[in-house]
């Protein structure tokens, strides 16, 4: 058995990787929200927190009813309450990455984790 899983990604509108690259401690899936439209229904979280990475383009997100405008480069984490929904400019699509992580689970990260 290998020590790692490897694909490649589409420009589809959501591709999720929790079986494809057979993840075990994270949920992960790739977003593409063409020019004008929205994910479309508003969501929050029992457990998991979120964090979105905006790969490209621009929009706004609607956490708990305040309009946060969101452009390439940026990263927001929300916590599992928050009530959230994404939208693409009118003018630009927008391309992100949604990883999902059950909240205060983290341990150890970076060198604390290491194996040096």
């Amino acid at each position: 058995m290998k020590n790692f899983s490897k694909i490649g990604i589409k420009e589809d509108a959501r591709t999720e990787l929790h079986d494809s690259l057979k993840l075990t401690g994270a949920e992960i899936s790739v977003n593409v929200l063409p020019a004008g439209t929205s994910v479309p229904f508003v969501h929050s979280h029992r457990q998991n927190e979120e964090i979105y990475i905006i790969l490209r383009g621009e929009g706004t997100a609607v956490i708990d009813g305040e309009n946060i405008g969101i452009k390439e480069g940026d990263c927001l984490r929300l916590s599992p309450s928050a009530k959230r929904r994404f939208f693409a400019s009118a003018k630009n699509s927008l391309k992100y990455i949604c990883v999902q992580v059950k909240a205060d689970s983290l341990e150890g990260y970076t060198t604390s984790d290491a194996i040096i």
